[in-house]
């Protein structure tokens, strides 16, 4: 057994988000389940909702189901039905949030008491049913703040997100107080959370890690079979087609660059949108998301990877794309702002190109110059999987969080006998 394991330790972790969503936060909830189970030998319980992220429509496995318990690699999921809105406004997150925040309080997961409670945030309601359950046995409660929702209702561009932005961050503000210690995966999250009432000696920076695997196939095997000349510079988007991501710059993009080819693979709320907005553009395709197996291989595969936000996107989010992307080896076009925590990851792994965002045109200038210039790109690649495999490897990742539950825990050991 592993140093610091309790002998019959139950742990539980609610994440709205978990696999088989293969976008967003999920991935890394069920990595870290699933390592505390085979690595600590621990009970392990997951609080989750029904796969929907990132297409926004339950996943067909699992419609009609109101409660369903599931067994994955030593791993308990408590799923609990919930609205899922195909279209996103204020109100319709609010129903989302009410749902998930009513089923899981009436129906907790049947399990005995836990010795800690970890939460996924970006759910509201999860992180306030994380403390709800934590408070009810006595036990330390753990969250980690993957998104801050009062900050995305303000920044995302969501319609009524003005108006709720000052009631998510009360929500917040109460579900992050009586945490033991909070983790958060990005440094541009302190000042927020610091002021949402959280004392600075309570937060831990637990950044997230590279949850896929490195390519396998040779680059020009896969762009043949996708259908991807030699020549024709390739931009992929690959991920979340939401709000936040602002999507339109793509589209525009190929518009005023024919020479380039736009791909947008993956799925959300925005997609059918961008597919009217693209029409009659012969040089942008819109593909589904890749499965585990291939997907290392496509980021691979193009020529440039693009992350893009809307200007007034700051310190609400760190894109999980991030991370798969610079283990793909390729340059990054990152059409962001200058102050946000993406640009600083931009900067800090010196893997790609940071252009103002909502700006076809700079954002085209930046695809011709890593295409006229190969070399470059193909430094610029290299040192994104250099500060992959140095800074996001899977163990350190799930070694940071699993230090931090330990010292979550001691820390209320202390606090309760103090």
């Amino acid at each position: 057994m592993s140093e610091g394991v309790v002998a019959h330790e139950r742990l539980l972790l609610v994440s709205t988000n978990y696999a088989p969503e293969q976008a967003g936060i999920g991935p890394y909830a069920a990595q870290l389940a699933e390592h505390w189970a085979a690595e600590r030998q621990a009970e392990v319980h997951v609080l989750a909702g029904m796969p929907h992220y990132p297409s926004w429509r339950v996943d067909p496995a699992y419609r009609g189901k109101w409660r369903s318990v599931d067994s994955r690699a030593g791993v308990l999921i408590h799923r609990r039905r919930h609205t899922v809105p195909p279209r996103q406004t204020a109100a319709r997150r609010a129903l989302y949030e009410a749902t998930i925040l009513a089923h899981g309080v009436l129906a907790p997961p049947r399990m005995g008491r836990p010795d800690i409670v970890v939460a996924q945030v970006p759910s509201l309601a999860g992180g306030l049913l994380a403390a709800r359950l934590a408070k009810r046995h006595g036990v330390p409660y753990l969250p980690i703040v993957q998104d801050l929702m009062g900050a995305a209702a303000e920044q995302s561009g969501i319609s009524g997100g003005g108006r709720a932005a000052g009631a998510a961050a009360a929500v917040e503000r109460r579900m992050l107080r009586d945490a033991t210690l909070v983790g958060i995966i990005h440094d541009s999250f302190r000042d927020r959370v610091t002021a949402l009432g959280v004392p600075e000696n309570r937060i831990r920076l637990v950044p997230n890690w590279s949850h896929v695997a490195g390519p396998s196939a040779p680059r020009r095997e896969t762009r043949a079979r996708l259908g991807w000349p030699e020549g024709r510079p390739v931009l992929l988007h690959s991920g979340n087609m939401g709000l936040k991501q602002g999507l339109d710059v793509l589209v525009e993009t190929a518009r005023h660059a024919p020479e380039l080819r736009v791909v947008l693979m993956g799925d959300g709320s925005q997609r059918g949108r961008l597919v009217e907005l693209a029409a009659g553009l012969p040089n942008v395709d819109f593909l589904p998301p890749a499965s585990d197996d291939e997907f290392p291989d496509v980021l691979a595969a193009a020529d440039a990877l693009v992350v893009t936000q809307r200007a007034s996107v700051l310190d609400m989010s760190l894109p999980s794309k991030l991370t798969s992307y610079f283990v793909a080896g390729r340059p990054v076009i990152a059409s962001v702002a200058a102050q946000g925590g993406t640009a600083q990851e931009i900067r800090r792994s010196k893997a790609g190109m940071l252009v103002p965002p909502e700006d076809p045109a700079a954002l085209a200038a930046a695809a011709r110059e890593l295409a006229a210039d190969p070399a470059t790109a193909d430094t610029m690649g290299a040192r994104g999987a250099d500060y992959a495999r140095t800074h996001l490897s899977r163990a350190a990742g799930l070694g940071r969080v699993t230090a931090l539950l330990d010292e979550a825990r001691a820390a209320h050991s202390r606090g309760s006998t103090a």
